[in-house]
């Protein structure tokens, strides 16, 4: 299996910027059957954070889904909150998700969330003014490197402003890449298609649990309000029980000031 990976991976685009794009580019299907991994096509994962949501997240704020992609969750959002901007690097990913958005009062906007002063800049875009914004960002954490995902977080806190709150859903499955990919339904002989062509576009992803959320979100400037275990969702490419869903990791946060 490991050969196999190796041959697939290796002409991914090294600059993270290119890879996604490209990524996006290519994309003709969402949903079920269709080309993204981590796209289910069905509302069940929204479901299950929509309490938290609303317990936590002021209505009267702007949500920003940051790493919105074709913007499937923020279309979700957009039925509980008044007003959700959705956010990706991609600008074929936003292409995307305003075209599959007819309808919907959700707006978006290609924005590299990691680059400096993004927040401040989103911030003052949408006027979200000093009170900030509410933030929603799932799978994106867990595929961006430490410094990344610093610089993210950095800008989040920014974008937060003095009543925003972030909810986060992450990734968290404990072992390595070769048991990850023959989770999600590859062995030696074929790879899921929706699995192969992230494979080969993308970046290998980590993980991303308490410990990667003590580090990046430290005590000392985010409040911890919620957190636990929740199942990531994905395209279900196999049809064997359990292969369409990963183990991840769940946490509200908010900015201490």
């Amino acid at each position: 299996m490991i050969p196999k990976l190796v041959r697939l991976s290796r002409n991914a685009p090294k600059d993270r910027h290119k890879a996604w794009d490209t990524y996006w580019a290519g994309i003709t299907a969402t949903g079920p059957g269709g080309e993204v991994l981590w796209d289910s096509g069905s509302d069940h994962e929204f479901l299950g954070y929509k309490d938290s949501l609303q317990r936590y997240l002021d209505p009267a704020l702007p949500v920003v889904d940051t790493g919105c992609g074709h913007g499937g969750f923020t279309r979700e959002l957009a039925g509980i909150f008044p007003r959700v901007i959705g956010v990706d690097v991609s600008r074929h990913a936003i292409a995307r998700a305003r075209a599959e958005s007819a309808g919907s009062s959700a707006a978006f906007e290609a924005r590299d969330m990691t680059a400096e002063d993004a927040g401040a800049a989103l911030a003052q875009s949408i006027g979200a003014g000093d009170d900030g914004a509410n933030v929603f960002i799932r799978g994106v954490l867990h595929v961006l490197d430490p410094g990344h995902q610093r610089a993210l977080v950095e800008n989040l806190w920014d974008l937060a402003g003095r009543r925003g709150t972030v909810f986060m859903a992450e990734t968290n499955f404990q072992g390595n890449p070769v048991e990850y990919v023959s989770h999600l339904g590859a062995t030696t002989r074929g790879i899921p298609a929706p699995l192969e062509l992230a494979i080969r576009g993308l970046p290998m992803p980590g993980h991303f649990g308490p410990e990667e959320r003590e580090r990046v979100f430290p005590a000392s400037a985010w409040e911890l309000l919620e957190d636990g275990h929740v199942a990531i969702e994905t395209n279900p490419a196999t049809g064997v029980p359990g292969q369409d869903r990963v183990p991840g990791y769940y946490a509200v946060v908010r900015p201490l000031r």
